[in-house]
């Protein structure tokens, strides 16, 4: 592949032109198509997620890349907010709430002193203040071209609720760097997350942190690429040590640069992220300005096809019936319509039968799980947490598999368009769900008091109706009064009888405590996962209904000006013909001008070198 040509115009610039060239045709939907196309372009972000178990460096490679210390770090002390990093002039720190549907989310901006106060587990344990994220905007080059660096909360590792969000958010993001240190290979976790980042993430890379401080880093390196080639998992691993490059960033001393594995990494992120998303935005760009300058030039082809009376019947029969089918297009009932209606019901149902299942088989093992520990009490932390990290790991999988669902039905719902289907499709992204925060955490069972006073009680109560029973069988026996050896041993046996008794009993009602706060957890999180899911697949449907019926609206109209261009053609004078013509093809010759500075905007496929003849 080669480059574009550097004189040409850039994508705004080739929107402009576009713009401009159809200015004279009264198209605002036309206008409109290509104006947010240009917004597209402005807007100009590049999102990359920087996620990880928790205290892997995520905070300091951040720090790292930017050459800044944006992200608070600490030994003991995780990131509890998203912090997003981006461009500005001057060093803002922007404390973000969402808002419920329909509202503008809360923004608060705070000192950068303040940072560390809200973002990190010490001073905002996790998140009680509900931030959503933090947005810090410092002026560093690395960030101009529209990078933006998401710090993510390790609290929990990524099987946490924090974990959960996380991977919701991967539809959202034009890169993911998992950051793992050089103390261990990757775990199953890690491995998980990797393959799940890989199914709905276009550029996935991995990062060993502190090379400097395991001198077995190298061969961790290996044992890491090892695994990802036996997963299948295409994904580049840099080895960076973020104290290395601190210390570069600080004494510009550029072999600690070299020797830190940060030029490799900004090389990629520079290339590979940032080069991606602007070949995509200039895919868009030229899809965009080629679909709406087609437009205006079938028109004029029409019209110009039109001034030869023996072509135009059949060019108003084709019209007419191009015209009809793009009227089908825009009805309620048209095949797209029914292939979206029906692919989201199913897509519904789908989605909330896997998640029911998911949860039921986590409250099966719960249940057994409990059955088989005694006592949940004295297990109750690593059980709970046990249970919450299964309801992140299903609800995450949940997340990930209706982005591919939406993404596939999307694919489906194009095909009506045109064969050209992924340069019909919107974005489809949405913000990470927070579903799984506003769940009650698992209540601990009641532990009712079962101390020294209170076995002796019990053991006393059953002793004494053991030696009252037995002791009466004993006056029959001959004895000559109640306190007999017959009663005394059936008094101590009916004790231990009672004590144990009541132990089991009160370890069944515990246990029956533990499994209802289980189902009751289990069951709050169904309820909020569905519902944020079922408003996402919502949000998906009216984007695709949107963009589609904007599609054959334009199509619609495009197809009945050159229908009315052809019969105004048939109407006119020789004369007037003559002059009509000559200023068609002057118009035509201008919007193919626009159109081939739009195609400039790609690269042109180099040719393959000719054979020489010996």
């Amino acid at each position: 592949m080669t480059s574009p040509d550097p004189g040409s115009a850039g994508p705004t610039e080739a929107v402009d032109q576009a713009l401009s060239a159809i200015a004279r045709y009264a198209r605002p939907d036309l206008d409109e198509r290509l104006r947010i196309s240009r917004a597209r372009v402005l807007d100009g972000r590049v999102r990359v997620l920087v996620v990880g178990e928790f205290k892997q460096g995520k905070s300091m490679l951040v720090n790292g890349l930017v050459g800044a210390p944006v992200c608070p770090t600490f030994d003991d002390i995780a990131t509890a907010v998203p912090t997003v990093v981006r461009h500005a002039e001057t060093v803002t720190v922007t404390l973000v709430r969402r808002g419920g549907p329909g509202t503008e989310p809360e923004r608060v901006e705070v000192p950068a002193a303040d940072l560390a106060a809200h973002v990190c587990e010490q001073g905002n344990p996790g998140n009680r203040e509900g931030w959503s994220h933090v947005e810090v905007g410092v002026p560093r080059p690395v960030l101009a071209g529209g990078l933006e660096l998401v710090d993510t909360p390790g609290v929990g590792g990524l099987q946490s609720v924090h974990g959960a969000a996380t991977m919701s958010a991967l539809p959202s993001a034009d890169a993911v760097l998992l950051v793992s240190d050089a103390s261990q290979e990757y775990t199953a976790p890690e491995m998980a997350f990797l393959r799940h980042a890989a199914s709905v993430c276009p550029t996935v890379a991995c990062v060993l942190t502190k090379t400097d401080l395991y001198p077995e880093s190298a061969r961790i390196a290996e044992l890491n690429r090892g695994h990802l080639a036996a997963a299948g998992i295409t994904a580049e691993l840099f080895e960076v040590s973020s104290t290395l490059r601190w210390h570069a960033v600080l004494t510009s001393d550029t072999e600690a640069n070299a020797e830190s594995g940060f030029p490799a990494l900004v090389g990629y992120v520079r290339k590979r992220v940032l080069g991606q998303a602007d070949r995509i935005a200039r895919r868009g760009v030229v899809h965009d300005v080629l679909a709406v300058t087609d437009q205006i030039a079938g028109s004029l082809r029409a019209e110009l096809t039109a001034q030869d009376p023996a072509a135009a019947a059949a060019l108003l029969a084709g019209l007419t019936a191009a015209q009809e089918r793009a009227t089908a297009l825009k009805e309620r009932s048209a095949r797209w319509q029914q292939t979206l209606n029906d692919g989201v019901a199913d897509l519904n149902a789908d989605i909330d039968y896997d998640l029911r299942d998911r949860m039921r088989e986590i409250s099966r093992l719960a249940e057994d799980e409990l059955a088989a520990v005694g006592d949940p009490t004295k297990v109750w932390e690593q059980f709970s947490g046990w249970v919450q990290q299964e309801v992140a790991n299903a609800a995450a999988a949940n997340f990930v598999w209706a982005t591919q669902r939406a993404r596939h039905l999307a694919h489906q719902v194009a095909e009506h368009f045109s064969t050209d289907r992924d340069q019909l499709l919107p974005a489809l992204r949405n913000d990470p769900s927070d579903a799984l925060r506003s769940v009650r955490s698992m209540a601990m069972p009641s532990a009712e008091s079962w101390g020294i006073g209170n076995k002796a009680l019990t053991g006393m109560r059953g002793g004494y109706m053991g030696m009252l029973m037995f002791g009466m069988m004993g006056t029959f026996l001959g004895f000559a009064t109640l306190i007999n050896p017959l009663g005394i041993g059936a008094g101590l046996v009916m004790a231990g009888k009672s004590v144990g008794d009541e132990r089991k009993r009160i370890v069944t009602k515990r246990q029956n405590e533990a499994k209802t706060a289980a189902r009751r957890y289990v069951d709050d999180v169904t309820f909020q996962v569905a519902k944020d899911s079922r408003d996402r697949l919502r949000a998906v449907q009216r984007d695709l209904r949107d963009h589609f019926t904007e599609q054959a609206e334009q199509l619609k109209r495009s197809l009945a000006e050159s229908q009315q261009a052809a019969e105004r053609a048939i109407k006119q004078s020789q004369s007037e013909r003559a002059a009509r013509q000559a200023e068609i093809t002057g118009q035509l010759e201008e919007l193919e001008v626009v159109r081939r500075r739009a195609r400039a905007l790609l690269p042109t496929p180099a040719k393959a070198p000719q054979k020489v003849a010996s």
